[in-house]
């Protein structure tokens, strides 16, 4: 990607998000403090909140529970089999969980595939928005969240999925 990487910060209910945006305006990536693989500011960044404005109404309608499914445009950068993975991420719906075996035999990997998929679920770029936040052990536990398992439980109580 040439240009410049646009970036902002958006509060939210889970903590800071930090958003980063290529030159043309898709979203690149949102992370969270202290997130395993998170983005940091760079210094070669450009601060500018004007290519996150969508994104940042949809995330404020997403906490409101007002918005279930965000509509951005959004660019990421992985290898085939991390992209396959992320796909089938966007297809968990809100308020419902999907196991990485489940997500193992929508891509098509075999059974033996799941650490292979629980590893590119956790290197997804796009924290909430690209909801990896619904993906849970075959036996229903609440199992790794790049950004902490106490926000994938307030994620998944928010979506309904878990008592308040």
């Amino acid at each position: 990607m040439t240009g410049p990487t646009y970036w902002t910060s958006v509060t939210g209910p889970i903590g800071p998000l930090l958003l980063t945006a290529a030159p043309t305006g898709e979203l690149t990536s949102l992370s969270l403090p202290g997130q395993k693989g998170g983005r940091e500011v760079r210094d070669d960044w450009r601060r500018d909140p004007g290519p996150f404005r969508e994104a940042e109404k949809q995330l404020a309608a997403y906490f409101a529970g007002e918005l279930k499914e965000f509509r951005l445009a959004w660019r990421t950068e992985g290898t085939a089999f991390r992209e396959k993975v992320w796909a089938a991420l966007d297809g968990i719906p809100y308020g419902s969980t999907a196991t990485y075996g489940e997500i193992a035999a929508r891509i098509g990997a075999p059974r033996a595939a799941v650490r292979a998929v629980g590893g590119a679920i956790g290197a997804n770029p796009l924290l909430v928005v690209r909801p990896c936040h619904r993906v849970i052990g075959a036996d229903g536990t609440l199992t790794g969240y790049a950004g902490g398992l106490d926000r994938k439980v307030r994620l998944l109580t928010h979506e309904g999925v878990l008592p308040a």
